[in-house]
């Protein structure tokens, strides 16, 4: 058991840990205050209604008189209006609160977590955080605006409930106190084994909808490899066991209701056979055995409801829990108190000195080690190397992902780890090989990091990354919808989107990450021009395992387990390092080589 799902399960043992959640109350006392007015005053009216049934009885129909009758009759309409118009004004400000809360946490959460820094979500997985964001907080939810209000009601209920019973019939109480025991044992035992079944059969349901949603993502991958009837032999198990959860909860829920009914109405039985003869002796009315009853049966449904709600009070603080540890969750990545400024145009000088790096889930092998490279303002620099030599883990470094364990990196003279994060940000766009497309249309995706550029800058943005053509031809031009990830363009155009994106940024210091490596022959034309037009000017990092697109650079830096092995133009290096000069004549052969 995880550590996550170990605090859990303790959380689920303990109300109080919705104690956390508490706090997100407090804006709202106004509120909470008029529910609360408003509960209590549904209770009042819901137990005053048995005292009306009382009166109806004794005073309308025993008596035989007609204005009686009216009487009680018009009494217990009142009690009827004034219940409605309470209940409505109490569901209405507990919902809305439940609602609000939960509202509030999920934006809390989400602002916090957001800011957090990339690490942390490799050791928790998005779809995690999503079921934390969306399932626990509609628990929440429902505990908030529903089953807390419930089980203050039913507590009211049962306590003025044995209140009127006492007054009416105190030997009649005894009994109903003696069995109200019985009654509720069964309930709450079949009651548990229910809400097992049905969180088990939730997660069948999940397991549904995440076979349908990975098979629909990768459709073209499951049409490719006629994957199709393993696909349906393994959805039609995966359906079956959660038919197979649903009828065995439905089964207990039958038994549950079953008991209930035989239980419930049995000692009903009861209390009519010993209060019928109190009636024919003369020791009780007909009006206070009907009270009696409807007394009765409110104590042990508010019981029966009280010890319902309590397992969502567990569920939910077990939510509560977890929800908690994303808002507590701390980034290693912070702005230091008093952060340095960048000038608003950085000249673009990059140093880098003594740098050690290594993650954390692999603390005796260095991403980077004893790393020193200096770049001055305005030139090209690209990092080759094998898989594994540190040049993604630089560009980690350099955009403040990580901090490394030794060492600096000094912009513009500055270290970067005197920099507020946005703001150092603020000055470095990427360009990576797989770009990031969100949902929506291409406006937006340009503007991804200039939210504030006008539509004439993202065309011109657009037509400097060589993308303006290919947008003018979607079908809604540059409000054209892209579809998740960009699914609706090539590979080429996605590419050009997130280039133009870089050049609206208009950074001072360029990283890019194998931008052409996945394009045909044509496409990496096109995007080569747009890069070159992007880094005119501009300091520009280059990540590249295709040495044909750095051959040109003013330095070439040769990477190996995260040192610096050898740097130069590429005829130098062909020259001056073995392992350069290796991997060239892998990619351009050796007669390639020999004649240029």
């Amino acid at each position: 058991m995880s550590p996550q799902e170990s605090s859990s399960e303790r959380a689920r043992g303990e109300i109080g840990g919705l104690r956390p959640a508490m706090r997100f109350l407090a804006p709202y006392k106004k509120q909470i205050t008029g529910a609360l007015i408003a509960l209590v005053f549904t209770a009042l009216v819901t137990l005053s209604i048995g005292q009306g049934l009382r009166l109806l009885i004794d005073r309308g129909f025993a008596t035989g008189s007609p204005e009686q009758l009216n009487v009680a009759i018009l009494v217990f309409f009142s009690m009827v209006g004034l219940l409605a118009a309470g209940t409505f004004i109490r569901f209405y400000l507990v919902s809305w609160i439940g609602e609000r809360v939960v509202a509030d946490i999920r934006k809390a959460v989400f602002n916090h977590i957001i800011d957090l820094h990339p690490g942390f979500f490799e050791e928790n997985g998005s779809g995690e955080i999503q079921t934390r964001l969306t399932t626990d907080t509609t628990l929440l939810q429902t505990v908030i605006g529903s089953s807390v209000s419930i089980a203050l009601r039913n507590a009211l209920m049962f306590i003025g409930g044995l209140i009127w019973m006492f007054f009416t019939d105190p030997k009649l109480t005894s009994i109903v106190l003696l069995s109200v025991p019985l009654v509720i044992l069964p309930i709450v035992f079949f009651g548990r084994r229910v809400r097992t079944l049905s969180r088990s059969s939730q997660d069948r349901v999940a397991d549904v909808g995440s076979y349908v949603g990975e098979a629909l993502k990768n459709i073209k991958t499951v049409q490719a490899f006629n994957h199709q009837p393993h696909d349906r032999d393994n959805f039609s198990r995966v359906v079956e066991g959660a038919f197979d959860v649903a009828i065995r909860r439905i089964s207990q829920r039958s038994w549950l209701t079953a008991a209930v009914i035989v239980l419930v109405l049995g000692a009903v039985a009861v209390m009519l056979w010993v209060g019928g003869h109190d009636v024919l002796a003369g020791r009780l009315t007909s009006g206070e055995l009907v009270a009696f009853i409807f007394y009765a049966v409110m104590v042990a449904g508010s019981v029966g409801a009280i010890s319902e709600v309590y397992g969502d009070l567990q569920r939910a603080a077990g939510a509560t829990e977890r929800l908690m540890e994303l808002l507590h969750a701390d980034s290693l990545i912070t702005a230091p108190l008093h952060p340095q400024k960048l000038p608003g145009r950085a000249a673009g000088s990059l140093v880098i000195e003594g740098l050690r790096f290594w993650y954390p889930s692999r603390p005796d092998t260095p991403a980077i080690d004893g790393l020193d490279l200096q770049v001055a303002p305005g030139t090209r620099v690209a990092l080759v190397g094998t898989s594994g030599a540190g040049k993604s883990t630089l560009f980690d470094l350099l955009l403040r992902f990580y901090a490394p364990q030794e060492g600096v990196i000094r912009l513009d003279g500055i270290d970067i780890s005197q920099l507020d994060p946005a703001d150092l940000r603020s000055h470095i766009a990427i360009v990576p090989q797989q770009p990031t497309l969100f949902t929506g249309n291409v406006l937006e995706n340009i503007r991804y990091g200039c939210p504030q550029a006008t539509e004439a800058q993202v065309m011109a943005a657009a037509r400097a990354a060589h993308a303006h053509e290919f947008i003018e031809r979607l079908p809604q031009g540059y409000q054209s919808f892209l579809g998740e990830g960009g699914v609706r363009l090539s590979g080429g155009q996605r590419q050009r989107i997130a280039i133009a994106r870089a050049i609206l940024l208009d950074p001072e210091l360029l990283l890019l990450d194998e931008a052409t490596s996945a394009l045909d022959a044509e496409s990496e034309f096109v995007v080569q021009q747009a890069l070159e037009e992007l880094m005119k000017g501009r300091t520009s990092l280059v990540i590249a395992h295709r040495l044909a697109t750095v051959v040109d650079v003013e330095r070439i830096v040769v990477l190996d387990h995260g040192r610096i092995v050898a740097t130069g133009t590429h005829r130098e290096l062909l020259s001056r390092s073995p392992l350069y000069a290796r991997w060239a004549e892998l990619q351009f052969g050796e007669a390639a080589l020999a004649a240029g």
